[in-house]
């Protein structure tokens, strides 16, 4: 009996701090002007690779002419500076922006509201999970593609990708990795100073290469690819782009 009173104390100030997430939002929106009714937003999460696959997917968009900004860290973020972001970005003319998205910041409510164009997960590894279980995680992320992207992009070699399986984009949903329908990995090279990967984009032969060495970049290069390509992205922007990309 005591444990379910605490449940259910727990599950009510979870709510009432939800309810108050969502009016601050709303709250934030109309003080900023609604800058996301002239941008289109791409939210990648995941628990690796967020940040170098959004990075790779600023250069694509930088490389087609694009005017992009991009709020990326590995760090969960408060709902004001995520306002505050929006805002500044399209005070400076940008038309699209990119924010990484740790489960943390979903379970918050900080996208409460916003117009999602494009929602990707790079992968999800447990090992990662720091102050939460796998379940918790789960549902976390569920609250992005809850929230009818127009594009959902999803690793195929994830060992969870049956539980994202049933999220569809109101436009399109693709899928990436060595066993990807929509970009496949076909083989790949590791350099001390790089990563090169052989890609089939539906059929399309694509060899991309970047200055960010290890295993893991061939799927984040896959996912950037996936996401240009959904935005129908020029192959030689895609190439360029992520070749361009160089990490501090």
């Amino acid at each position: 009996m005591e444990k379910r009173e605490k449940s259910q104390s727990k599950n009510k100030k979870g709510g009432l701090k939800a309810r108050g997430q969502k009016l601050k939002a709303g709250i934030l929106k109309s003080y900023y002007g609604n800058p996301m009714k002239d941008m289109k937003l791409i939210a990648i999460t995941g628990t690796t690779g967020k940040v170098t696959v959004a990075h790779f997917v600023h250069e694509i968009l930088r490389a087609s002419g694009e005017q992009v900004a991009v709020l990326a860290s590995d760090q969960p973020f408060k709902l004001g500076m995520l306002h505050k972001f929006l805002s500044d970005a399209w005070k400076a003319g940008a038309n699209v922006v990119i924010v990484t998205v740790p489960a943390e910041t979903l379970r918050d409510n900080v996208f409460y509201g916003l117009p999602v164009h494009v929602a990707a997960i790079t992968n999800f590894v447990t090992s990662s999970l720091k102050d939460m279980t796998a379940e918790e995680y789960l549902e976390d992320e569920k609250t992005l593609f809850d929230m009818k992207p127009e594009i959902v992009v999803m690793n195929h070699d994830d060992a969870n990708f049956e539980t994202f399986a049933g999220f569809k984009g109101a436009k399109s949903t693709l899928d990436y990795g060595l066993t990807g329908t929509d970009v496949k990995i076909l083989n790949s090279k590791l350099y001390p100073k790089g990563t090169e990967a052989t890609l089939s984009i539906k059929s399309e032969i694509v060899s991309v290469a970047t200055f960010v060495p290890g295993e893991t970049v061939v799927s984040y290069m896959a996912c950037a690819v996936a996401i240009a390509r959904a935005m129908n992205m020029p192959t030689d922007t895609i190439i360029d782009g992520i070749a361009e990309y160089q990490p501090e």
